[in-house]
């Protein structure tokens, strides 16, 4: 593990500021296009949700290389990644997600792959609206699940540099 593990607490604990941003963000665009009937809004949905996605991603996989030291490959990766994310390693880490922020990802992680193979006039706004909907719980229980985990790596910090 890095020697200092803080510093991954901090760049996470920054990443998931601007990951707030994003998911009121995602909400008002949503919004917007309900009111004003603006099918053009929902492609700016679809890119804040894929921003939600990738920017948990990205935490998820700089853990993985700096604190499991490895990082899942193959055409499965992705789905990888976060199974490996709610494993705890015993001596090493705890669990990084609990199941209910593993499963919620799951559902952008689908969101991530329809996004980079569809032109977004083909999304559906009613699956966007449901992705929408539950952003906020699993805005809400990453925060809780990755926050848990800074305080890990602050207190593995600490016992370190004593």
């Amino acid at each position: 593990m890095t020697p200092n593990a803080a510093i991954l607490a901090i760049r996470i604990r920054s990443e998931m500021e601007e990951i707030a941003r994003v998911v009121e963000r995602t909400l008002r665009l949503l919004n917007k296009a309900i009111d004003s009937q603006d099918e053009d809004y929902y492609d700016g949905v679809a890119l804040n949700l894929h921003s939600f996605y990738t920017a948990i991603e990205r935490i998820l996989e700089d853990i993985a290389r700096e604190v499991d030291r490895a990082v899942p490959t193959g055409p499965e990766w992705h789905r990888d990644l976060l199974t490996q994310m709610s494993a705890a390693f015993p001596g090493t880490r705890p669990r990084v997600l609990e199941r209910t922020s593993r499963n919620c990802l799951n559902e952008y992680r689908g969101l991530r792959h329809v996004i980079r193979k569809v032109y977004t006039f083909n999304l559906k706004p009613s699956r966007l609206q449901e992705l929408v909907t539950m952003l906020p719980g699993c805005h809400t229980s990453l925060v809780a699940d990755l926050n848990r985990f800074c305080d890990f790596l602050e207190t593995l910090d600490e016992s370190h540099n004593s």
